[in-house]
């Protein structure tokens, strides 16, 4: 699956979060896999290549994501 894309989304506060960006890469990149973990604030995502394009999903659902 290669090596897993990472973010910090620092307004990732709680759960409902990161069900929330999960549900919205998920959704969206066909077999990628998400780790969203609130309390340190990181996103984790493997089965997908292209990092602009996780990013964008994550600003979609409404999060700023940065390079981790």
């Amino acid at each position: 699956m290669g090596v897993p894309l990472s973010f910090r989304v620092e307004d990732m506060t709680c759960g409902h979060c990161a069900g929330t960006i999960k549900g919205a890469i998920e959704g969206s990149i066909p077999g990628a896999k998400v780790e969203a973990d609130p309390v340190r604030k990181l996103v984790s995502v493997t089965g997908a290549a292209d990092r602009a394009q996780v990013a964008a999903l994550i600003a979609e659902a409404g999060y700023t994501p940065e390079a981790a």
